[in-house]
C-alpha cells in the first residue's frame, strides 16, 4: 500500500477531492498541489495532443513512482548480500527514496506551477530515470543510498504534475474516468511492486542479480520522455500562477528536521545509540519548532509557506495527520520487518516473498475502490474499525510466525484482514480530511497530507525495522527462530500502533 501522490476523496485512494463536472476554476478544490488558475493559452493542451495517449504517459509515470516504493523491499536481502550492505544501510536503501519525495513533494508542485507543469513532469521523469540507471549501475551501498535520494527527488518533480495535468485536459465525465484510472494505478501499484521485485531478482536476468528492479525503469522512462515531449503541454504559465515564491528557507528547515530525525533512528541501533544519535533527535525537534514559527511568521506576512498554519487548525486535520502518520508507519515496517524474517529467516526466494505480499495488497485495492458504496450508516466506524483490523490482523501475522515456522493457512487470513484494516484506516481518513477543507486551502491540505503520507513510511522503515534489526542482533545468529522472535517483538508494537490510531479520535479529534 502506497500514496506517493496527492490524494482525496473521490474514487479511491489517490482520487482528487471534489470530483467536478465542470471545467476547472480558481476555486476548484480538485486541483491537488497548487492554486488553480485558467488555464494559460502557453499552457492549454493542443487538440492535437491525443488526451488518453497523455493520460496514459502521466499514468504510467505514476506507476513507476509507485512501484518503486515497493519493488525494494523484496530485493533487500540480495541487496545487502550482494554488496555487503548493514541493516542500516538496507534501511536507508529503503527509506531514502522516501525522505527526498516527501521534503520536495511540496516544492515539486510549486515548480509545477511556476515553470509549466509539462516542463517539470519532463524533467522529474528524466531525473528518475537516471538516478534509476545510476542505482542500477552502483557498486556500494553508499552509493546506491544516494541515488535513491535522487531517485525520490525526481519522483517530487513528476508527480505532483500528474494531477494538475489530468485537471487541464479533462473536463466533466471524462475527468471522472480519468481520477478513477489514477485510483486504481495507485492501487495496484503496492501489489505489482512486490511481486515484480520477487520476479525480477528471482529470474537473475543475465547474473545481474537485483540490479533489474532499478534498469527496468530505464527503458521505460525513455519511452515517456519521447513521447512526452509529444502530447504533454510544454509552455509557460501566468504570472499569477508564477507568483507563489518556492519558501526556500521553509524547506531548508524541514529537509534538515527529517534528516535529524531520520538519521539516529536508522544508524543509532547498529552504533549501539551514541550521544550524537541523541543530540540528533533532540535537533529534529527544535528544527520542527523553527520550521513552524518560520511558516507562521511567513503566512502572516503574506507570504507562500509549504504548509499554511490555518491548514492545520482546521477541523480534523489534526487528528488525519495522526491517523495517516500511524497507518503508513505501521505498513512500512510491517512490509520491511516482514521481508527480512521471510527471505532471512525462513529462507524463501524473492519470487515467494513477493508473492507473499498478494493478498494483503489485493485486498487493499479492491477496499479503497468500493468503500465509498458501503451503507452511510457505517462510514464513520470505517476508520477507528479499518486500525483495530489492522492491530489484531498484525497481531495474528506475528503470532503465525512465532514459533519459527511458516505460519499456516492462518497466516494468509492475517494478510487478507491486514490489507482490508489498513485500506479502512487510511482511504476514509484522507477522504474525510479533504472533504471539509475550505475549496481555497483544499491544495495546501493536499500537499501537507500527501507530505505526511511520505514521512509514515519513512518513519516505520526507520523505526520499525530498527526494532526487528536490534531484537534479532540481541537473540543471536540468524536462525529462522530467532528471526521469528525479533518479528514477533516487532509485530506487537506495530500492533500497539495501529491501536493507538483506533483510540485516536477519542483524544485528537477537535469539537
Amino acid at each position: 500500500m502506497t500514496t506517493t501522490s496527492r490524494t482525496g476523496p473521490g474514487n479511491g485512494p489517490g482520487s482528487h477531492p471534489a470530483i467536478s463536472e465542470a471545467p476547472a476554476t480558481d476555486s476548484d478544490p480538485s486541483i491537488a498541489d497548487g492554486p488553480a488558475s485558467p488555464v494559460t493559452d502557453s499552457e492549454a493542451p493542443r487538440t492535437d495532443n491525443r488526451p488518453r495517449l497523455l493520460l496514459a504517459v502521466l499514468l504510467t509515470a505514476l506507476f513507476m513512482a509507485a512501484l518503486d516504493v515497493f519493488i525494494v523491499n523484496v530485493a533487500a536481502p540480495t541487496i545487502g548480500t550482494e554488496l555487503r550492505a548493514s541493516g542500516a544501510d538496507l534501511q536507508l536503501v529503503v527509506a531514502g527514496y522516501a525522505i527526498s519525495y516527501s521534503v520536495l513533494l511540496i516544492t515539486g508542485a510549486r515548480l509545477g506551477d511556476r515553470l509549466g507543469h509539462g516542463r517539470v513532469h519532463l524533467a522529474g521523469v528524466a531525473l528518475f530515470t537516471a538516478a534509476s540507471l545510476a542505482c542500477g549501475l552502483a557498486q556500494g551501498a553508499t552509493e546506491l543510498i544516494v541515488f535513491r535520494l535522487v531517485q525520490g527527488a525526481g519522483s517530487a518533480l513528476a508527480i505532483p504534475q500528474v494531477l494538475s495535468l489530468i485537471q487541464r485536459t479533462f473536463t466533466g465525465e471524462a475527468r471522472a474516468r480519468a481520477l478513477g484510472a489514477y485510483s486504481a494505478v495507485l492501487a495496484v501499484g503496492a501489489a505489482a511492486g512486490q511481486i515484480a521485485g520477487g520476479v525480477l531478482v528471482s529470474a537473475d536476468l543475465f547474473g545481474t542479480g537485483w540490479r533489474p528492479v532499478f534498469l527496468v525503469n530505464v527503458p521505460v522512462g525513455a519511452v515517456l520522455l519521447v513521447l512526452g515531449r509529444r502530447v504533454l503541454p510544454l509552455g509557460g504559465v501566468s504570472g499569477r500562477e508564477r507568483a507563489r515564491a518556492l519558501d526556500l528557507p521553509g524547506l531548508v528547515l524541514l529537509g534538515a528536521a527529517v534528516s535529524l530525525l531520520t538519521v539516529p533512528l536508522v544508524l543509532g541501533q547498529e552504533e549501539d545509540w551514541p550521544l550524537w544519535s541523541w543530540l540528533s533527535l533532540a535537533g529534529a525537534v527544535v528544527l520542527f519548532a523553527l520550521f513552524c514559527g518560520f511558516e507562521t511568521r511567513l503566512a502572516r506576512r503574506g507570504g507562500a509557506p509549504l504548509i499554511a498554519p490555518r491548514v492545520l487548525r482546521h477541523p480534523g486535520i489534526g487528528l488525519a495527520v495522526f491517523r495517516i502518520l500511524a497507518v503508513m508507519s505501521v505498513n512500512a515496517g510491517f512490509l520491511f520487518a516482514l521481508t527480512l524474517h521471510i527471505q532471512g529467516g525462513l529462507g524463501y526466494s524473492a519470487l515467494r516473498a513477493g508473492l507473499s505480499f498478494a493478498p494483503t495488497a489485493g485486498v487493499f485495492g479492491a477496499v479503497s475502490l468500493t468503500w465509498r458504496r458501503w451503507p452511510a450508516g457505517l462510514q464513520r466506524a470505517l476508520t477507528p474499525a479499518g486500525f483495530a483490523l489492522t492491530a489484531v490482523s498484525v497481531a495474528v501475522v506475528g503470532l503465525a510466525f512465532h514459533g519459527g515456522g511458516d505460519g499456516g493457512a492462518v497466516l494468509y487470513a492475517g494478510y487478507t484482514g491486514l490489507g482490508a484494516g489498513l485500506a479502512l484506516a487510511f482511504s476514509p481518513t484522507l477522504t474525510g480530511a479533504l472533504a471539509t477543507v475550505r475549496p481555497e486551502d483544499a491544495a495546501d491540505a493536499s500537499g501537507l497530507l500527501a507530505t505526511v503520507t511520505q514521512l509514515g513510511q519513512l518513519i516505520g522503515v526507520a523505526s520499525f525495522g530498527t526494532l526487528f534489526l536490534n531484537r534479532l542482533e540481541s537473540f543471536g545468529v540468524l536462525r529462522s527462530y530467532t528471526s521469528a522472535e525479533a518479528f514477533s517483538v516487532c509485530a506487537w508494537a506495530l500492533a500497539s500502533a495501529a491501536a493507538a490510531g483506533a483510540v485516536s479520535g477519542l483524544v485528537l479529534r477537535r469539537r
